[in-house]
């Protein structure tokens, strides 16, 4: 996994304004999303929320830090909603 690469797709699609940040915001979004990524210290209710996503389909990913790789102050949770960011980032986690 290419850690570099992967926190570069991430900062790109933050700054274009295609990540959902936090389970409040992913729990009450229905739009398409293509990736979800969640820190493996998440606590039950984001854990609920990945459950849900994963039943929808959704690829999700367990990481660590995932505060680092965002630049993200207490970032647990994202959903990322850019296909093509999701399917560079999709391939790098599975590497």
């Amino acid at each position: 996994m290419e850690i570099s690469k992967i926190q570069g797709y991430l900062n790109i699609s933050h700054k274009a304004g295609y990540l959902i940040i936090g389970s409040d915001a992913l729990k009450d979004y229905h739009k398409k999303l293509f990736l979800v990524l969640y820190d493996k210290s998440a606590q039950k209710n984001t854990l609920k929320v990945v459950q849900r996503i994963k039943e929808m389909g959704i690829p999700s990913f367990e990481v660590d830090n995932l505060e680092e790789l965002t630049s993200i102050k207490k970032c647990k949770i994202i959903g990322i909603k850019n296909k093509n960011l999701s399917d560079l980032i999709f391939k790098l986690l599975n590497d």
